[in-house]
């Protein structure tokens, strides 16, 4: 082969090289244009799932964030009142579930001195109840205890520290004023609803006007009824004059202020009575309750609702967090509305005053403790938050003082005050008398009646006070059959456990008007705890419900 072939070759052989290579480079060019065409593609198909995937981590961060702060502006709202001030003898746990005392301020002090009513910072209760949550958590009882009711407060703590001596036929709602401090002494009431109850307190809240009116603001407002127009005049009668129409005849709306009106009103309806004030307020809370049960439990209905609460309310250590607070308004989530009742400490007028109807309170008291329904059925469940499980038949711890002295309650917390043990004897019985009024020889009168009734009277004696109106028969621990024996013989006789050992009474007025024993077969026989019988039938056939109708029973006369 020539040169000139060689090289034509070869030239062939280049081109032919190149072509190839620029032929694979256009391939690969190629390729590499749809390689970048398709991660084009993918990372088009990626980057809306990564962008769902940043906002929903970036809207769990914020709404964690926002719950974070929320539940910290909540624990920031809260305001606990000491411990120290709860007495150191207290009734033992009931059978079940959890008992909160619930307490009405109306003090003006701060932002309540805008809502209208009385004078001075004195921390004052308008209305309390004692609310039973039942240990199946499907029942629930709110007992009210009307505020003129005589009762003995205990003694109770005092701003300084020290404590005052017990207070005989006082006003029940004196006790939250002692001390005279602007924020109340809710735990002087709650040693006080102990001692006449014999129940335990586990919980105890404190709302006042500011923090009433903005919670009804925080459900968009509460459905009432009023049995006639009220006006001006009826919310303050040192008005002198009828004034505006405040409320029409009727159902109707309410919140904020005109709520707090509405619960305030005593005069023009019924007998101008706070026990008649109490039924509406019975009225007004089941309609709350109905009110957000139907909204539902969750955080849209309950956050504002404890944002609102929690700015104006005061709780005892127990429920000092927003976590307790929401953790016990979930536990009534499963209560249902009729289920939840309403009823009035058993009361009778004594002058000016209330006193307490013995011994249908005592039963109520007893039922409450065993856990037991209006009706008389076991609603036992685990015993009260925090305290485990308590016994079936719990003894009561006494919240009196020495029953050696002659310190009586004037009030009952045993299963029956005029309940005997069948017998009608006292043999085998040992017990001191003491004179509890300005009568002379009142002890020595009673001791040698208790005597010819087979009764051992220990000493005679004249008791610390002579103020009782009503004879209290004290004990000590496994004298509770015993003292029920000798209330039996008493009039209108009532039961309160106490600390130290045997039987006392403390004679009141009551038998100091007619001093003569009572014949135990004319009382009846003691009824059963266990059965349905036992004394709340009748109390339960007048209990509201939280779901009635909002416009029956208002008013009282």
């Amino acid at each position: 082969m020539t040169a000139s072939s060689h090289k034509a070759v070869a030239g062939r052989s280049g081109r032919a090289r190149k072509a190839g290579r620029d032929g694979a480079g256009q391939a690969g060019a190629g390729r590499g244009t749809a390689d970048r065409a398709a991660g084009r593609a993918v990372r088009g198909r990626r980057r809306p799932l990564r962008t769902v995937g940043i906002v929903a981590v970036s809207l769990l961060v914020l709404i964690t964030a926002g719950a974070g702060w929320f539940y910290f502006k909540l624990n920031g709202n809260i305001t606990t009142f000491g411990a120290e001030g709860v007495s150191p003898q207290r009734p033992a746990e009931g059978a079940g579930g959890q008992n909160v005392l619930v307490i009405g301020s109306d003090s003006r002090s701060g932002d309540n001195s805008s809502l209208g009513g009385g004078e001075g910072d004195v921390g004052r209760s308008d209305t309390a109840f004692l609310l039973h949550v039942y240990g199946d958590s499907k029942h629930a009882v709110a007992v009210s205890i009307p505020r003129d009711t005589l009762v003995e407060i205990p003694p109770c703590r005092l701003p300084s520290g020290k404590w005052t001596a017990a207070q005989h036929n006082a006003m029940f709602n004196a006790a939250f004023s002692v001390g005279e401090s602007p924020r109340g002494n809710p735990a002087c009431t709650q040693n006080t609803v102990e001692k006449l109850s014999g129940v335990r307190v586990d919980h105890t809240v404190v709302v006042d006007f500011e923090g009433f009116s903005k919670m009804t603001s925080a459900v968009g407002g509460v459905p009432v009824c009023l049995p006639k127009d009220i006006y001006q005049g009826d919310l303050n009668p040192n008005r002198h004059s009828r004034g505006e129409r405040i409320f029409a005849k009727g159902p109707q709306n309410v919140s904020g202020r005109q709520a707090l009106d509405y619960v305030r009103i005593r005069h023009g309806i019924g007998d101008n009575s706070d026990i008649g004030r109490i039924q509406r307020q019975q009225a007004f809370v089941g309609s709350l309750i109905k009110k957000v049960k139907d909204q539902g439990f969750n955080p849209t209905t309950l956050l504002p609702l404890a944002n609102a609460a929690t700015q104006s309310m005061t709780v005892d250590p127990g429920l000092d967090s927003a976590d307790k607070l929401l953790s016990f308004a979930m536990s009534l989530k499963d209560i249902d509305l009729h289920n939840t009742k309403f009823v009035t400490l058993p009361w009778r007028y004594q002058g000016a005053r209330v006193a307490i109807v013995h011994p249908a309170a005592d039963t109520l008291w007893a039922d409450i403790k065993a856990d037991r329904t209006l009706d008389g059925k076991d609603a036992g469940g685990p015993g009260p938050a925090g305290g485990g499980a308590a016994s079936p038949s719990p003894s009561p711890s006494g919240t009196g003082t020495d029953a050696g002295t002659g310190t009586g309650t004037g009030t009952g917390t045993g299963t029956g005050t005029n309940a005997g043990t069948g017998s009608g004897t006292g043999a085998g019985i040992s017990v001191a008398v003491y004179n509890g009024t300005t009568a002379t020889g009142l002890a020595a009168r009673a001791a040698d009646q208790l005597k010819s009734a087979g009764f051992t009277v220990t000493g005679t004696s004249t008791a610390r006070t002579q103020d009782h109106a009503a004879t209290v028969v004290e004990y000590g621990a496994g004298k509770e059959a015993e003292a029920r024996t000798v209330a039996a013989h008493f009039r209108g006789a009532q039961l309160v456990p106490t600390a130290t050992a045997g039987v006392s009474v403390v004679l009141g007025a009551t038998y100091a008007s007619a001093p003569a024993l009572e014949s135990p077969a004319s009382s009846g026989p003691d009824p059963s705890p266990g059965s349905s019988a036992s004394g709340s039938s009748e109390i339960a056939g007048k209990a509201r419900s939280a779901d009635d109708n909002i416009c029956s029973d208002l008013s009282y006369g």
